[in-house]
């Protein structure tokens, strides 16, 4: 998988999560934004993580 692919996999993710809480809990607005913020970040360690395991020191 291209390591574009898995940000923007994190990232669908996050928003996914983030807007179930958010319906949960009322408070739509606050949750997708941090759905985006931690599926981001789930997605950019994923994407370093593949490049470390490809022996690409640069990622």
């Amino acid at each position: 998988m291209k390591k574009e692919s898995k940000l923007v996999m994190g990232m669908a993710i996050g928003v996914a999560i983030g807007t179930a809480v958010g319906v949960g809990t009322d408070n739509l607005g606050l949750w997708i934004s941090l759905g985006i913020a931690i599926g981001t970040a789930v997605g950019f360690a994923m994407m370093k993580k593949a490049g470390n395991a490809d022996g690409d020191a640069s990622a």
